[in-house]
């Protein structure tokens, strides 16, 4: 079992990018899944989060701009970030708690996917 997150890309100051992230291998349901993030020289912070029932949670950098979203048929995630600015520049994490419908869960991180927002 995996996450894989992707979309990543170079894009100015304002424009768009919509990351994914997608659990695979059997037998599994994804529930609390989150976005985070890590740029150069900083700590790692949460960017967004999302139950499985839809209900989300942003830090206050990013209100407004990005949209944490997900497709439970899939367990795939999704962030759409709107106006980005330069500060939006880091790589962009994946996480998952995923049970197994045969007993246990366990806590799954992506590979992270690089977004740079030129100025």
């Amino acid at each position: 079992v995996q996450l894989q997150a992707s979309g990543g890309g170079l894009v100015q100051a304002g424009g768009s990018v919509r990351l994914s992230c997608a659990a695979s291998g059997s037998d599994i349901s994804t529930d609390f899944m989150g976005w985070y993030r890590q740029a150069p020289g900083k700590q790692r912070e949460l960017v967004a989060t999302i139950t499985r029932g839809g209900r989300a949670n942003y830090a206050d950098s990013v209100k407004g701009r990005f949209t944490i979203s997900r497709d439970n048929a899939k367990d795939t995630m999704y962030l759409q970030m709107n106006s980005l600015k330069p500060e939006d520049t880091a790589v962009y994490y994946c996480n998952a708690d995923v049970s197994f419908f045969f007993g246990g869960t366990q806590i799954l991180w992506g590979q992270g996917t690089l977004v740079t927002v030129s100025s």
